[in-house]
């Protein structure tokens, strides 16, 4: 017997043209993450210059160095000699590294002003861009020395070594992460599904989006070049929402077929709610990302790029190849069950027990779970922000980090330097005026641009420093009449980079908050709805921010997190935040909604919807919030404080977004609100009206897909 479905929408249509062509889906999807990782491959990657991130005058001074023709400044090293009787010691360090073949020219030896410490400063030999990959012969013999004499203290520390531990470190670390998150991932979707089939069709479908997307960011390179933490951002967003589209549609197909429609009409009901939801979602998620571009730094344009990429192909395959799997396999999607974790109903009782508390209760609720939340929030009143720190931002426990630590410590004059840059048709005639600046002079081989270096007060972060650089910005041009001089340095650079997000942040806020209004207005035709969205998202990031100052700024389990606290926030983190963890958590909402929506519209009462919405979702909801706090959790592992406050930050956020925000707030709010929460003006009845609800059809054993007007 076959009837025609009654199928509207992108995502249905997209499923039907799938069910009926499902080797061509399947074998086409494989062709297309096969083809770009092929041709990303013969293509290469642009990657961003230093002078395409920087701003300000900072960036206007490394642009200008840049093209001025320098000789090429070698990568320099130190060693830190401490200790009673250590001329023999000192000796010896200078005697070896004079004889390495990697090393150049070899300083003499400097006593620190307290007459505890000696350091030997060195240059590394050949191109400092790869110094680090010749730099390890020279820390071995280094440790040989410090072998030797055991009662000294003996360690290296410098850009080479520095750039060599980051990128070991980093590899190390993510080597790590890519060995634990699928496997992690797999076996949360084993727990949550309950069968083998099931639990791996959503780890298949996010690891082949994120490869493809990895792929066509090397096509996308060409307009905005990329920067190498791209990739892992992409790893990060792309497990996260490729696991949670391929979980909502997997999970209403399985729950359909449990109430008894048959294999097609089950598959359509997913797709016109489920995979609907997922369209909306993963618009959103782009909505979100794109504010990434109003910030104009190289950095966020890489990232916006990099998931907005794997965003729009992990919502492609959840959106065609899934459908076309789901109907290949059948009832066979729910193969190999796990004993003990197969169920057939997937509805928590424990969010049912606990949303019958709220809906019972709904003002106390939302009282508590706002007190709550504001005061997880309230650090972030005190938010202070700092630039990366490079070596210092590693674990405290690393040798180089350590010995860092110690020369920072012993030659405190030497911890920070700005760069003045001046450029004239001749340098030369402002000889005096140089001199005053400093006493380390460089001029080009055009003798057109002259850089001095200055050094400053503070650790490079404080407000000393700040204050210094400020001050010499305003002093630097005194004697330097006709010619352009600029202030640069990682001082510098790390103050224009925050005066660029600070100016940034009305405009990123205001189109994020704003498109994602209007989203969620044309999704669901309420102003309320739309409006009491975007409030709850804010709220969970605040919570965030605040968690992060806690435990970052102020140092709070520095021991457990492996980090030391430079007592403030990276500053390119609160921004950075804000849009993924709005976007991400568009996931949960959109899907929330769309099944209270979908209760609403079949005849239930706003209560009733409420209570029906939730509960159904709270399963999968949980599901996808372990999945995702589990693999950001990963990202605190990593050795860089910025990426612990990413993985620490987002996990924390996710957390509370889908139990005391998804599972408290909203369905008290939504109950206080009552028929009030579908208010929509007149004057935007012109609004088009989306089905939320699947349409009715007779109960057949088998029915062919046909599409709508077919």
């Amino acid at each position: 017997m076959k009837k025609s479905e009654n199928v509207t929408g992108i995502a249905a249509r997209a499923a039907v043209w799938s069910a009926r062509h499902r080797t061509l889906a399947i074998l086409g999807w494989i062709a297309f993450v096969v083809g770009v990782t092929v041709l990303s491959g013969h293509f290469g990657t642009l990657e961003a210059t230093e002078s395409d991130t920087g701003h300000g005058d900072s960036g206007r001074a490394d642009r200008v160095v840049a093209a001025a023709g320098f000789p090429e400044r070698p990568a320099g090293e130190s060693v830190l000699v401490q200790g009673a009787g250590r001329e023999a010691a000192v000796a010896d360090v200078t005697k070896i590294l004079t004889g390495l073949a990697a090393v150049g020219d070899v300083a003499k030896p400097v006593v620190s002003p307290d007459k505890g410490s000696t350091l030997v400063s060195f240059t590394m030999a050949g191109d400092s861009e790869t110094a680090k990959d010749r730099v390890q012969p020279v820390l071995d013999a280094v440790a040989g020395v410090q072998k030797k004499y055991p009662q000294l203290y003996v360690a290296e520390a410098g850009d080479a070594s520095g750039d060599l531990l980051i990128g070991d470190a980093l590899d190390e670390g993510l080597t790590r992460l890519s060995m634990l998150s699928i496997p992690i991932t797999l076996g949360i979707l084993l727990v949550a599904f309950g069968a083998l089939v099931a639990a791996l069709l959503p780890v298949g479908l996010a690891v082949t989006a994120v490869v493809a997307a990895t792929g066509l960011l090397a096509f996308a390179s060409r307009w905005a070049p990329t920067v190498d933490t791209t990739m892992h951002v992409m790893l990060l967003v792309g497990l996260a929402v490729g696991v949670d589209y391929c979980l909502f549609y997997i999970r209403r197909e399985r729950d359909e077929r449990r109430r008894g429609a048959d294999p097609h009409r089950a598959l359509v009901i997913a797709a016109q709610t489920s995979g609907r939801s997922v369209w909306v979602s993963g618009l959103t998620v782009i909505v979100a990302m794109a504010g990434m571009f109003l910030t104009r730094d190289a950095v966020f344009t890489s990232f916006a790029v990099g998931t907005i990429l794997v965003v729009a192909t992990a919502v492609l395959g959840s959106l065609t190849v899934l459908p076309a799997l789901l109907s290949t396999l059948g009832d066979r999607v729910d193969s190999i069950k796990i004993p003990g974790l197969y169920r057939r109903n997937s509805e928590g009782r424990v969010w049912k027990a606990i949303l019958r508390v709220v809906l019972a209760k709904p003002l106390i609720s939302a009282v508590l779970a706002v007190v709550a939340l504001g005061a997880l929030a309230a650090p972030m009143l005190d938010m202070k922000t700092r630039g990366e720190g490079g070596v210092t931002d590693l674990s405290p426990k690393l040798p180089i980090a350590q010995a860092m630590a110690r020369i920072n410590e012993a030659y405190p004059s030497d911890q920070a330097t700005a760069q003045v840059v001046v450029q004239a048709p001749a340098v030369k005639k402002y000889e005096k005026a140089l001199a005053k600046l400093g006493k380390e002079i460089e001029i080009n081989p055009a003798g057109t641009v002259a850089v001095v270096r200055v050094p400053i007060p503070g650790d490079g972060n404080d407000s000393t420093s700040k204050a210094a650089v400020d001050d010499l910005r305003a002093k630097a041009p005194d004697g330097f009449q006709g010619a352009t001089v600029l202030v640069t340095g990682d001082t510098a650079e790390n103050m224009d980079f925050a005066n660029r997000l600070t100016s940034s942040l009305p405009w990123v806020f205001g189109f994020v908050l704003g498109l994602a209004f209007l989203l969620l207005l044309v999704s669901f035709r309420s102003v309320v709805v739309a409006a009491t969205g975007v409030l709850l998202n804010l709220l969970s990031v605040g919570a965030a921010y605040g968690m992060l100052v806690f435990v970052f700024q102020y140092g709070h389990f520095e021991n457990v997190l492996d980090f030391r606290s430079g007592g403030g926030i990276t500053v390119w983190m609160p921004l950075f935040l804000f849009i993924i963890l709005f976007g991400l958590s568009m996931d949960y909402h959109v899907f929330v909604l769309s099944r209270i929506r979908e209760g609403y519209d079949g005849g239930m009462s706003t209560r009733e919807a409420v209570s029906r919405g939730i509960g159904s979702t709270a399963g999968v909801i949980t599901s996808a919030a372990v999945v995702m706090v589990a693999v950001f959790a990963l990202f605190a592992t990593l050795p860089l404080i910025s990426t612990k406050e990413l993985g620490v930050g987002l996990a924390a956020a996710v957390l509370l977004d889908a139990t005391l925000i998804r599972a408290v707030l909203l369905p008290a709010v939504m109950a206080l609100l009552g028929e009030r929460n579908w208010w929509l003006p007149r004057w935007l009845n012109w609004l088009p009206k989306v089905s939320h609800e699947p349409a009715p059809v007779e109960n057949a054993p088998e029915r062919e897909l046909v599409q709508a007007g077919y």
